[in-house]
């Protein structure tokens, strides 16, 4: 059997094909070639046409299946991972009613700390493990007080992935896990928050009906597969967001265990069996992809806005076109600490781990006589490590303190200095796989449809092809850079 696996990203769709034996991936595409569009009409605004997601996907998932030729009517399984907390809204036709408020749209915290302070702290925290803050409830709070005309036609609410799932199937639902992410989740009663809904005026029929992450949510339709160029009725059978899919994809499904990625935006995302939070909402607890009544798996998240977007603005605006590779190599030239030069990378929004602020990007130390492009380059990989050793800090003491990373061999973790700076500054060994969200998202697809008798299986195969330790010498030049970066960070 054949496993489709698709990624929604805010920057492009990735979508790959895997041999459901072997675990091998036969064939991958992404559109579009350079990035989607993020509308922002407003500072901190962050939004996206889900008809747009929809084009992108039909381009890579042609381009990807052509490849295995004659080989798509023995595909069984779609899985599908996208976008944590966006907001997709459609009405009784299902046709979407507005552009998708995204992940690191920043609109809606008051309405998060308004909630916070309405239903008490200690509600929130042992009840919903997190603030409401800037999620997919708070943006649907947003929605409602300033497009009431629109949010009275609203017939369900969902997350992109979600939609995703519609347009393939015809079928309304979302997963536990995406009901967590979006802070809609009682903990304590294991069910949809009545006290949250209540307070935001929602009516718990905009929620679509919600099932396990693996699972058989609806068949392909005639058609989207006449649109898709694939045989029609192939279930649906997974659906996570981005992190938690990262998370399977890299086989860290038990306590303890730790995934990294550092896209767009860069994630530490472990794994606990307890129920634990962080008092300030700097970290945010939600459900694991394998979370059941038997046993509980949770997902403790810190994410960082402002990372590889970061090398991109770098890319964009100064590099002269080179190539995200040959900047590395540039960035490799200079010596750790980057000559003093200093940068805060947080220009992606406000940061949860910074209390929901939006600081804005920092740049500290630059001399006109000793920097260079290569000093900007290193430097921004510094800080962007910098701000995940700042994260996991936060994450120790919550009780995810790990000795391992493991990451996919893709974005910032293709930098022989980042991943030294990371390694190094938080003391970990890094494991890099040859894997990534779309992959992992067929893996789960094989899960869910019954094709893997058990999580072993679906990962058989899966072996670091590379791996970072901390260099004891040069540990104390990047403890020295990082309290600099941090008494920088702690003046703002």
């Amino acid at each position: 059997m054949l496993l489709l696996g698709i990624d929604l990203g805010s920057s492009s769709v990735k979508v790959s094909v895997i041999d459901g034996e072997s675990g091998k991936c036969l064939a991958t595409a992404y559109s579009p070639s350079d990035e989607m569009k993020i509308i922002a009409q407003k500072p901190g605004w962050a939004e996206q046409d889900p008809e747009i997601w929809w084009s992108n996907l039909k381009t890579a998932i042609r381009e990807c299946t052509n490849k295995p030729g004659q080989k798509k009517d023995k595909i069984g399984a779609i899985g599908i991972s996208y976008q944590m907390h966006g907001l997709v809204a459609v009405d009784k036709n299902y046709k979407v009613l507005r552009h998708s408020i995204i992940w690191c749209d920043s609109r809606a915290v008051s309405y998060g700390e308004k909630a916070l302070d309405a239903l008490g702290k200690d509600y929130c925290l042992s009840h919903l493990l997190n603030s409401p803050g800037n999620f997919t409830a708070s943006k649907l709070a947003w929605v409602k007080e300033h497009e009431p005309e629109l949010f009275s036609r609203i017939h369900k609410v969902m997350l992109p992935g979600d939609y995703i799932a519609l347009r393939l199937t015809g079928e309304l639902s979302t997963s536990f896990t995406g009901l967590s992410e979006g802070i809609f989740w009682d903990f304590s009663l294991n069910n949809v928050s009545e006290a949250l809904m209540r307070y935001y005026g929602f009516d718990p029929g905009l929620l679509p009906k919600a099932g396990p992450s693996f699972s058989i949510s609806g068949l392909l339709l005639k058609s989207a597969a006449k649109e898709l160029r694939l045989p029609d009725g192939i279930p649906v059978s997974y659906r996570a967001g981005d992190q938690p899919n990262n998370a399977l994809s890299l086989n860290v499904l038990n306590p303890g265990e730790v995934a990294a990625t550092a896209g767009t935006s860069g994630v530490i995302y472990g794994v606990t069996d307890k129920k634990k939070y962080d008092h300030l909402s700097r970290v945010n607890t939600f459900l694991h992809v394998n979370h059941n009544n038997s046993q509980t798996r949770l997902g403790v998240l810190l994410c960082i806005n402002g990372t590889g977007i970061l090398n991109s603005w770098l890319r964009r605006n100064c590099s002269n076109n080179l190539s995200y590779n040959d900047m590395n190599i540039i960035a490799e030239k200079v010596a750790p600490g980057s000559n003093g030069l200093c940068v805060l990378p947080f220009g992606n929004g406000a940061e949860r781990m910074l209390g929901n602020k939006d600081y804005g990007a920092k740049i500290s130390g630059l001399n006109f006589n000793i920097h260079t492009n290569a000093h900007m380059f290193r430097a921004a990989q510094e800080g962007i490590a910098f701000s995940f050793r700042y994260g996991l800090d936060i994450m120790k003491e919550v009780g995810i303190d790990p000795r391992l990373i493991r990451a996919g061999e893709a974005n910032m973790f293709l930098s022989r200095v980042f991943r030294e700076v990371l390694s190094c500054v938080t003391g970990t060994v890094i494991h890099l796989y040859n894997t990534d969200g779309s992959i992992g998202s067929a893996r789960g697809a094989g899960i869910g449809c019954g094709y893997y008798k058990s999580e072993k299986e679906a990962f058989k195969g899966l072996a670091a092809v590379g791996i970072t330790e901390p260099d004891k010498l040069k540990l104390g030049n990047y403890e020295m850079a990082y309290l600099k970066w941090k008494e920088l960070l702690s003046g703002l």
